[in-house]
């Protein structure tokens, strides 16, 4: 079999296109043709060198979609020819502590695709089959790729948060994750309100299912959430915690603030928000390769599509630093037959 390209990063920034020999998968993984791999904030860690081992060339994209063209030795449950996913959690070990006790996200012995090992800036990549997702029919490879990440990220925070039905539940940051957490809230029947710096984007976020905008440049978003009844939960994606700050008044008794969006500068948190109403700041890591199948499904049913950008393999430089500037509206993805 003919070899396949990859780009390969080493140290930081230093992006190499490779050619590399087809490997056959160990026990217990598939190799995965790639169709599609989206280009994700998070691969700032990869390619910035950030990583451990940075010195080690490894392969960056954790939004992976593709066909199984050969399956290792013990695999029982795939097969050659499914479509399938893999998301950043590479695919939880069984045997640790955490997996002992049902909580597959924080596995002490998981691969991160893309990161600790080779992702899908790739023709291929070889999966650990615990960490595979089916993809519907009904999604197209580009359409499903930001949806194993982003998707799942502000969709698992939703669910984390559980809110009652139709109560009101706010996006702070309408970009990558914020562009598809309204998607989510609509069509899990919240009222929901987009929180954003300016005016830019609050026709787009009406659009995609936002009942109020709120500009946090011009107001006072936790006192606009107070005047709106209170948020029964606010999903973070903006990577700025100074901006989250402010929400945390907003929320109604016994509300909770879920973050997902990683920035630099701390949370401050007043005693007095938490204790009187009760209120709960937390975090969210995305979720399990199962119920990353819960996602596709409900986005494939709902009609929860990601803004995207369509980048050829041969340009995933340029796809990063297009990523990297924030101008992209909303998911850079390359695509393998573009």
């Amino acid at each position: 079999m003919a070899g396949y390209r990859a780009f390969e990063v080493t140290g930081a920034h230093d992006f190499a296109l490779v050619e590399r020999e087809v490997p056959d998968p160990p026990p217990g993984h598939v190799r995965v043709r790639v169709e599609a791999c989206g280009v994700c904030h998070t691969d700032v860690v990869t390619v910035e060198g950030h990583r451990p081992a940075p010195e080690r060339p490894v392969v960056p994209g954790h939004e992976v979609v593709g066909v199984i063209d050969a399956v290792g030795p013990g695999v029982r449950a795939w097969h050659v020819g499914e479509r399938v996913g893999v998301g950043f959690l590479g695919g939880p070990c069984g045997e640790c502590d955490r997996c002992r006790r049902g909580d597959f996200v924080n596995c002490e012995d998981q691969p991160q695709t893309g990161t600790t090992v080779d992702g899908g800036y790739a023709e291929m990549v070889v999966v650990r089959s615990s960490g595979l997702v089916r993809v519907p029919d009904g999604l197209t490879a580009v359409e499903a790729a930001p949806l194993l990440c982003a998707g799942l990220t502000t969709f698992t925070a939703l669910r984390q948060a559980d809110a009652r039905p139709g109560a009101l539940v706010a996006i702070q940051g309408i970009g990558g994750l914020g562009h598809l957490g309204l998607q989510y809230a609509r069509r899990l029947g919240y009222r929901v309100a987009a929180v954003a710096r300016g005016t830019a984007k609050e026709d787009l976020a009406l659009r995609l299912g936002a009942d109020h905008y709120i500009d946090s440049a011009a107001t006072d978003a936790g006192a606009e959430l107070r005047r709106l009844g209170g948020a029964a939960a606010i999903i973070a994606t903006a990577a700025d915690g100074a901006s989250m700050s402010g929400l945390i008044p907003g929320l109604e008794p016994r509300g909770r603030m879920v973050v997902v969006g990683a920035g630099a500068t701390p949370i401050t948190v007043g005693t007095a928000d938490l204790i009187f109403g009760t209120r709960t700041v937390t975090g969210s890591l995305t979720g399990s390769s199962i119920e990353n199948e819960d996602n596709l499904a409900f986005g494939e049913r709902h009609g929860i599509r990601p803004m995207t950008e369509v980048v050829p393999l041969a340009e995933a430089p340029k796809a990063y630093e297009r990523m990297l500037s924030g101008q992209a509206r909303f998911r850079v993805v390359l695509d393998m037959a573009a």
